[in-house]
């Protein structure tokens, strides 16, 4: 919601030179007029013919002059709903106009700036606003394309009621759209990584803590009398009990590989923004599912929202996670860089939980970047958008079948992704993947990632 008046241009002088430059056709033919009749009247010597050429010169210039002084008597404000949409929604704009002067305004016409992306740029004609009167329009946005659009400022054409001056004035509020990338519901489907990831390792056992490393609390109605201890009851004279395990959230890292020679063609159909699109579904999802989710791109930055590693956090935590990462995901770019060796060295060795990559074109070395990559987490998912199959016709070709081998034999599971490939499907496909690989007795390692 943002809201203000129209914002005087510069000083007196100027703000007035402006006034007269908003002159209608109307009101210039009319001073024109004025001005041949007082000349012709001075020359000819008839007086009546002079007032009648000065009555027609000023009356454009008293309709600049009272329009100039109602400059700031009109409020407005601007409702955006919602302020994040996913692309190809719309998102709603309300308009308000308050007439906040003693006079009724004449004709207003209200346009919004809005960038090209959005669609046409709004445009409605107001009638007369009577004084203390409102009026409210609204009209709808979309776009195909992520990012971050500004909305406005909004302006007003005022009009006096004879129609000789027509001055535009700028509200100085503006609002921003953010156009996230489209999230997929994903299956639960039984994946690797989630019996793994679960604790990660760091929950504390009483079987690996001593017995004096135990912290008591007091006994509340309803505990487990076998985790009475004992010794506490006896030092502090009251019944003390062990307290609860608490388990750290599962951990999984959404890697996105934002590399400018990783992928090709531009667009909303392109690869890169397939990728995108198919990282935020991840997030989303595994967020969903109580994991604590890092975003990390090939240059190994974080992106906002690292769900944290305490313990299973509220609904409306993920969904603050979810939604600054989203927010970032809006306007990822094409990184610069030619290797994966960033986010390699990002990864802490041997806690990472779950890694779900998204990859564009490899060669033989990013494909080694990759396997150390997969020796640093738990488990790990590749969704592969090799170039061969998104060229028109394009096939994987042995090399990159190659490649993909190599990923495999380092304990990836690796999944191709061509151009219009579900994600949802793909999703499945990865659980059948690791079920056929998976070595016998590693029961450890799957679990249900959903």
């Amino acid at each position: 919601m943002s809201a203000g008046s129209p914002a005087a241009g510069g000083d007196e002088r100027g703000g007035m030179r402006a006034a007269l430059g908003g002159l209608t056709t109307r009101g210039r033919s009319f001073l024109a007029a004025g001005v041949a009749a007082a000349l012709c009247a001075v020359v000819l010597g008839q007086s009546d013919l002079l007032r009648v050429g000065l009555l027609l010169a000023a009356l454009p210039l008293i309709c600049v002059a009272v329009l100039y002084r109602t400059r700031h008597r009109v409020a407005g404000s601007r409702r955006l709903s919602p302020s994040r949409v996913p692309a190809g929604s719309e998102a709603r704009v309300d308009l308000r106009l308050d007439n906040v002067s003693r006079l009724p305004t004449g004709l207003l016409m209200v346009q919004d700036h809005v960038p090209y992306v959005l669609g046409p740029r709004p445009r409605f004609v107001l009638d007369r606003v009577e004084p203390g009167g409102r009026r409210e329009v609204s009209y709808r946005v979309r776009s195909d394309l992520r990012g971050r659009y500004p909305l406005g400022p909004l302006q007003l054409r005022l009009n006096d009621p004879f129609g000789m001056c027509e001055l535009a004035r700028s509200f100085s509020a503006a609002d921003t759209l953010t156009v996230i990338p489209r999230t997929e519901p994903l299956p639960p489907v039984p994946l690797p990584g989630d019996a793994a990831g679960y604790g990660d390792g760091r929950q504390r056992t009483l079987a690996l803590a001593g017995d004096d490393d135990v912290i008591p609390r007091t006994y509340r109605h309803g505990d487990d009398l076998r985790r009475v201890h004992w010794r506490s009851t006896a030092r502090y004279g009251e019944l003390m009990v062990r307290r609860e395990e608490q388990p750290q959230r599962p951990r999984c890292t959404v890697l996105l590989d934002t590399r400018r020679a990783a992928y090709r063609g531009s667009g909303p159909g392109s690869a890169f923004e397939w990728a995108v699109s198919g990282a935020a579904s991840a997030l989303v999802h595994m967020l969903e599912r109580g994991f604590s989710v890092r975003l990390l791109t090939d240059t190994g930055t974080s992106l906002p929202g690292d769900g944290g590693d305490g313990p299973a956090g509220s609904p409306q935590e993920s969904a603050e996670s979810a939604g600054l990462m989203l927010d970032a995901l809006a306007v990822v770019d094409h990184s610069d860089g030619t290797g994966l060796s960033g986010a390699c060295d990002a990864l802490r060795g041997g806690g990472e939980g779950l890694l779900v990559a998204f990859l564009g074109d490899l060669d033989e070395e990013q494909t080694a970047v990759a396997a150390r990559m997969r020796r640093r987490s738990a488990s790990a998912v590749a969704f592969v958008l090799d170039g061969g199959l998104w060229t028109a016709g394009g096939a994987v070709d042995d090399a990159a079948r190659e490649r993909l081998r190599g990923l495999r034999e380092a304990g990836w599971t690796v999944v191709p992704a061509g151009p219009g490939a579900a994600l949802p499907g793909l999703w499945r496909k990865a659980a059948r993947e690791h079920a056929d690989f998976a070595p016998a007795g590693t029961t450890g390692l799957s679990g249900e990632w959903s």
